[in-house]
């Protein structure tokens, strides 16, 4: 009898670790739900489940009106319940749940921390935002998200200097934007999951070329050094490099330069080195929030990886990445959905180092890149703004 108990003790641990991650998390903000009011778990009229802070995050202020972020059903924030079955787990469970996670802990040598200094957008003017870049040519910030016109472009004082790429079902329109990326000859490339397929514009919003017909679910786009675009493929599990003649929108040529990757979502590449970084979301498996990045030399070879079990090794908190960027050296910057922060890795060949950048001030982290200034921009998708921050 008691070897049947020692037996299970593990078994049933994991069946609550399990609860945790699947049950009892917020897959908006990744919190976890408890009785208070900003963690409260609420029914969408559809069936999904969010906490009440995302709830009031993603509804429009006047009008109390959102959209699911799960199956863009639409409803009102008046719409919503209490979900009492997770009310009752949470009580059922509480003694056996792990403390909440805190924010991640420094390393010796961490650069000051990075604080907020403007943000522009706001709901209305963004809806949804899913990709940021970056115009080199003029430093312009592009933004792709949910309202009628899928772009927005912004000038460097946060103003919407225009707007393109119209929602509907026609080819040259955009469905659903997932990423953006701006070329070095400033042509507007984003990823269509509604019709999966890449879409390049010329940067005043004229169609160029639809790539499409070869991609399962592209999700990230990055552009190269030598003006060549990166896609991932998060159905097919594989990264594409398109070689594309863009005055004249001609694709020249399209390469599967890595397969067997696990659900490949954000990419980026890293303008000193060439070196390309792919964020995977393994599935399965009892870790299913778990999420991988992979840095490749511009030849293609592993030069280092981290997951958010391995990070757990090391530091006391859940590192759950939801996006990933290069700074100017060459460092390896991720937003973490778990503790809405901003975090280091450090170069591709130190890993795992994990020196926080921006602790405060993000709700919803989905995107980020730097200016040619060394400021960080952030797509906060809860607040629906792009927000930047610099050193004091």
């Amino acid at each position: 009898m008691g070897a049947e108990a020692s037996a299970c003790g593990p078994a049933l641990r994991e069946l609550v670790r399990e609860a945790e991650t699947s049950l009892l998390e917020c897959k908006v903000c990744f919190e976890r739900f408890g009785p208070g009011q900003q963690r409260r778990p609420r029914n969408l009229p559809c069936g999904h489940v969010v906490c009440l802070a995302c709830v009031v995050a993603l509804a429009h202020p006047r009008t109390l009106a959102l959209e699911c972020p799960f199956c863009r059903r639409a409803c009102r924030g008046g719409d919503t319940s209490d979900c009492l079955p997770v009310l009752h787990l949470l009580e059922l469970l509480g003694p056996a749940l792990r403390p909440a996670a805190a924010a991640p802990r420094a390393l010796p040598g961490a650069p000051g921390v990075l604080t907020c200094h403007q943000a522009f957008g706001g709901w209305g003017t963004l809806v949804n935002p899913t990709g940021l870049a970056l115009c080199p040519k003029t430093g312009r910030v592009v933004v792709v998200h949910d309202g009628k016109r899928r772009v927005r472009v912004f000038d460097s004082r946060g103003r919407c200097a225009h707007q393109f790429g119209e929602k509907g079902e026609a080819v040259q329109d955009i469905r659903y934007p997932l990423d953006v990326t701006v070329t070095n000859d400033g042509h507007v490339v984003v990823s269509d999951a509604g019709d999966r397929s890449i879409k390049v514009f010329d940067f005043g919003g004229h169609i160029k070329l639809v790539i499409g017909g070869q991609f399962s679910l592209p999700w990230g786009v990055d552009t190269t050094p030598q003006n060549e675009v990166v896609v991932t493929d998060a159905e097919a599990g594989c990264l594409h490099l398109l070689e594309v003649d863009f005055p004249e929108g001609i694709l020249q040529r399209a390469d599967r330069m890595l397969t067997h990757l696990c659900s490949p979502r954000g990419v980026a590449v890293s303008g000193l080195t060439g070196a390309i970084a792919v964020l995977e979301h393994p599935l399965g498996g009892t870790r299913a929030c778990s999420t991988r990045v992979k840095v490749f030399s511009a030849s293609m070879q592993l030069i280092g990886q981290v997951d958010s079990f391995g990070l757990s090794l090391f530091f006391p908190s859940k590192i759950t990445t939801s996006a990933v960027t290069f700074d100017h050296q060459g460092n390896v910057i991720v937003t973490d959905a778990s503790s809405q922060a901003v975090l280091c890795f450090g170069k591709p060949e130190e890993f795992p180092g994990l020196k926080p950048l921006v602790t405060q001030g993000l709700s919803r982290p989905v995107a980020l890149t730097y200016t040619k200034e060394n400021s960080l921009l952030v797509l906060d998708a809860a607040a629906h703004s792009v927000k930047v921050f610099k050193a004091d």
